[in-house]
């Protein structure tokens, strides 16, 4: 699966079954639904999780809590678009997936 595939998935109701638990997450943040992918990043210790809660806690504005879990996910804080971010993300994970 591709980025663009990942977001085409975008126009259905739920994420698409094959995707590890931090793109389902990250499938959330683009719906809109923070809550829902929250709760999933918060469900998963990894540092890919870690880097997906990051990212939430961007969106949300947070930057306090996002320093924290981009510390967790050994990965700098970011000051891109959070759209670029989000691709970016997407895109490592996706590669983990092949």
């Amino acid at each position: 699966m591709s980025v663009l595939d990942l977001k085409a998935s975008l126009a259905g109701v739920a994420p698409p079954v094959n995707l590890s638990q931090p793109l389902m997450a990250l499938w959330w943040v683009a719906k809109g639904n923070w809550e829902k992918a929250h709760s999933l990043a918060q469900q998963t210790p990894t540092a890919d999780g870690a880097w997906v809660h990051a990212h939430i806690h961007r969106v949300e504005g947070d930057l306090g809590n996002a320093g924290y879990w981009y510390g967790r996910a050994s990965k700098p804080a970011s000051s891109v678009a959070l759209e670029t971010e989000w691709d970016q993300i997407a895109s490592a994970l996706l590669g983990k997936q092949d």
